[in-house]
């Protein structure tokens, strides 16, 4: 009997490669034997098989898509499926010793550390979120160590936030600067179609090795096959949710859902899927609540806690138009938005965020009444001091026609001087509420 379950383990489906158009792969003789999400063996010229995905069927032929370079793969090459072990999507099996590692998203080391070692739990990178009757409520406030974010869009444990903004506004530092400061337990870091020179300034210069001694980092460079980048996403939030089934308080930082999303455009694509709103076909918008739900608290563990993911997602805007289809949808998902506006950091003002644009849902009810009070004086000073800035720069206002007008001359500088914050410094929760509250004394405006 154990003889014969180990052949069926062992027991292959071969079929060969019929065409190859753009990125998709189609494939004869498997189609009544795979699924959507199935992982084969492409064999070619070069002597390493080359992994790739099942994403769909069409006329009788099955359509997979490479997690590798398509280099010497043409008609006539070998696909092979393995029935059992390896033939089922994707799965990982952290473990606490990924701490400190940097890892592509099939869990292989990219540090020069040597192998990752296995955890005893092996998890599907495809998992569903915790089910929402059991899930934990928000745990208590998070110090991010940023001052503007600590007070205009304060943060619970469990809370899912965005961060929007155009290239080149900041967002990145604004994400290097959370993952030193924030007071989490293990942060994991995913960067998705990011830049390949700039991961190693990330890691040395932004992160640091303080920060990479309790982070895990998963990476796909731009120049990596869409399902990579894909992957990316869902290998970090399946790490993450290894240390919170712990009851760990875990930070998840994911940049960019963007680019999650411009890969799932091309698989979709790929697969033969209609293109909708701006190329972008149905079946992304169905995948991006999956990824982003599994963040946020967990379930209750046996002793009554639970652990929780804490998740801020940039999100790149094309054009800085915030009502573009990404960010409007991952808008409506999220728990609060950070924007962040090109104007502020062109005036020499970081981190760039726009206060009037950005909320966090938790508040009012995560901090106190005099908390509260001060957040909403300086929100109205500084609208009512944008509101005017057009008579003020050019003289039409007279001092002493309105003294609210009066006051915001006088705060608004000093609410943006205490927004301004280097990489180096983190701030409290308690500590920036106090040097908001000395910047709006108005015996001091007067």
């Amino acid at each position: 009997m154990r003889a014969s379950l180990s052949d069926v383990s062992a027991f292959h489906v071969s079929g060969q490669v019929s065409g190859i158009s753009g990125l998709a792969v189609e494939l004869s003789g498997l189609d009544r034997h795979v699924a959507v999400g199935d992982r084969i063996l492409l064999r070619g010229r070069e002597p390493q098989p080359v992994q790739a995905e099942i994403v769909g069927f069409r006329s009788g032929l099955a359509r997979a898509m490479a997690y590798g370079s398509l280099d010497g793969i043409g008609p006539g090459s070998g696909a092979t499926y393995a029935i059992g072990a390896g033939a089922i999507p994707g799965r990982l099996a952290p473990t606490d010793a990924w701490l400190g590692r940097v890892m592509d998203p099939l869990g292989r080391p990219m540090d020069g550390k040597g192998r990752l070692p296995l955890g005893p739990v092996s998890r599907p990178v495809r998992a569903g979120p915790p089910e929402a009757t059991l899930r934990a409520r928000l745990g208590p406030r998070l110090d991010l160590g940023v001052r503007v974010m600590n007070l205009f869009t304060t943060c619970r444990e469990g809370q899912r936030l965005g961060l929007f903004a155009g290239s080149g506004v900041g967002k990145s530092t604004l994400l290097s600067m959370l993952a030193r400061q924030t007071k989490c337990d293990v942060t994991i870091i995913s960067l998705v179609g990011e830049r390949g020179r700039e991961v190693r300034e990330f890691i040395e210069d932004d992160l640091g090795a303080e920060g990479l001694a309790r982070s895990v980092v998963i990476i796909a460079t731009s120049d990596t096959p869409p399902l990579m980048r894909r992957e990316a996403a869902y290998s970090a939030m399946t790490v993450a949710e290894h240390f919170r089934d712990q009851g760990k308080s875990v930070l998840l930082l994911m940049d960019s859902v963007t680019r999650f999303c411009l890969a799932l455009r091309e698989i979709g694509l790929s697969a033969g899927e209609p293109p909708a709103t701006r190329g972008y076909p149905p079946s992304v918008f169905a995948e991006l609540p999956r990824l982003l739900e599994r963040a946020g608290p967990g379930p209750m563990l046996p002793d009554g806690t639970a652990g929780q993911i804490t998740a801020l997602f940039t999100v790149l805007v094309e054009g800085d138009d915030h009502n573009e289809p990404v960010a409007d949808a991952v808008r409506g998902i999220l728990d609060g938005h950070v924007v962040l506006d090109r104007k502020i950091g062109e005036g020499g003002r970081y981190p760039a965020v726009d206060v009037l644009r950005s909320l966090s849902r938790s508040v009012p009810g995560c901090n106190d009444a005099r908390q509260n009070l001060l957040t909403r004086k300086a929100r109205q000073v500084l609208a009512l001091h944008a509101d005017m800035a057009d008579m003020i720069r050019l003289g039409a206002y007279r001092s002493g026609s309105d003294p609210a007008v009066d006051e915001a001359i006088v705060l608004a500088p000093r609410i943006e001087a205490l927004l301004r914050q280097d990489r180096g410094g983190a701030t409290g929760i308690e500590t920036s509420f106090e040097l908001l509250e000395q910047a709006l004394a108005v015996g001091h405006a007067t």
